[in-house]
């Protein structure tokens, strides 16, 4: 179902730019021990029965207002004035003023900030949050996360099939996907021909080239990182064993304290890039475009690892169908197109691709965007796991990192 669209998202549809070169510093901030706190929790696995999400008053209403929190470099920028171009049409179309923080840098770092409050039955002060499928999944589970009005949200009639039934809320009552992506390799261009004699890179064997210890980062999400180190040495991350895993920790707990690795991060190893302190990294792609023609992204020859996050209302938000019009808004075909054109992710929204034919031809057939079987087969989506395996998987996930 197509909405109206507003001025705004009309004129910003003729004038998308396929190339962009977003600078932007971000504060480092160490995961430390927050990556335990899923493990604490007992409750880390990937599917399961959802508890029941407490509810407050909605304020929406009477309180035109909405607290957004998300990942970095995650929606459109006009280059030019800082200003988020659909975002503001939104406001302008809705009256609903938006607090957009960019505040998520890690799933298990942002459950650490809110985790207190979401256990004790407080308000987080937050009314849509955008978490990875397993982290969305612990949400349902523990009644962090409140059922979605569809009425509100006509427009998710526009999900595409291939994120409809997923096992963690398979009537997407709880969820609606904001983008996927891959984690796929990462670098500066010039730094890596200076370093290894090349300014192109597609497998972990460069990434591992003693020319650049030190200068490399990898994902401090557990399933990124150790998903693409276990497809390097030739196991299935969609179905591995114990052995399997060890293996992958034990080459990266080599990778670690020889130093090659210099840091395991979240979206801050953007900073390290531009910084100039990382020449090469496990990042996510959209990231990587995102930083402009100086830097190189390439899906690793022996796999990459596929993901989707996620939108969901956190239980007792106090603007709940704000947040649900703002779902609806951004499931819109033009207004998801606009959003992809920039952040150069995978958009779940039917209509999407029709759309950036007219918003920006040159992307129809992107494949960081619209991805074909064959990229696809070149990725794996992590397997699913029970709390038990979370547990000792991301014990000996942090342990190999120092943590």
């Amino acid at each position: 179902m197509t909405s109206k669209q507003p001025a705004a998202i009309a004129a910003l549809a003729g004038t998308m730019r396929s190339s962009v070169s977003r600078r932007r510093l971000l504060q480092a901030a160490g995961i430390g021990s927050a990556a335990m706190v899923v493990a604490a929790c007992g409750t880390g696995g990937d599917s399961g029965t959802a508890g029941e999400a407490a509810s407050a008053e909605d304020l929406s209403d009477t309180n035109k207002m909405l607290k957004w929190s998300t990942w970095v470099a995650y929606l459109d920028i006009d280059e030019e004035t800082g200003s988020r171009p659909t975002l503001e049409a939104f406001q302008e179309q809705t009256g609903i003023t938006v607090e957009y923080n960019e505040d998520v840098n890690d799933n298990n770092e942002f459950f650490a900030k809110v985790r207190t409050q979401l256990e004790q039955g407080q308000d987080i002060g937050r009314d849509l949050v955008v978490l990875t499928d397993w982290m969305a999944a612990l949400w349902i589970q523990n009644g962090y996360a409140q059922k979605l009005d569809p009425a509100l949200i006509p427009n998710s009639a526009n999900l595409l099939p291939a994120w409809q039934g997923v096992s963690f809320d398979p009537n997407r009552e709880y969820t609606l996907p904001w983008q996927s992506g891959f984690g796929a390799l990462g670098w500066n261009k010039s730094g890596l021909q200076a370093a290894i004699g090349t300014d192109t890179m597609n497998s972990l064997d460069q990434l591992f080239d003693p020319a650049l210890k030190g200068r490399i980062t990898v994902l401090s999400e557990m399933r990124d990182t150790m998903g693409i180190l276990m497809a390097y040495q030739g196991a299935d991350p969609s179905n591995f064993t114990d052995d399997e895993f060890s293996a992958a920790i034990e080459l990266l707990t080599q990778q670690v304290d020889s130093g090659q690795i210099r840091q395991v991060t979240g979206n801050d190893y953007l900073a390290a890039l531009e910084s100039g302190d990382v020449i090469a990294v496990i990042g996510w792609s959209g990231d990587m475009i995102q930083l402009g023609e100086d830097y190189g992204v390439a899906l690793p020859e022996s796999g990459a690892t596929l993901w989707t996050d996620n939108m969901l209302v956190p239980a007792l938000a106090q603007h709940k169908k704000n947040a649900e019009l703002a779902m609806n808004y951004y499931y819109d075909p033009v207004v998801a197109a606009t959003v992809a054109a920039y952040v150069q992710y995978i958009t779940p929204v039917k209509g999407a691709k029709e759309a950036m034919a007219e918003i920006d031809p040159s992307l129809v057939d992107n494949q960081w965007i619209f991805p074909s079987e064959e990229t696809l087969a070149n990725s794996y989506v992590f397997m699913t796991l029970t709390p038990e395996q979370n547990e000792k998987y991301e014990r000996e996930f942090q342990t190999a990192i120092g943590n």
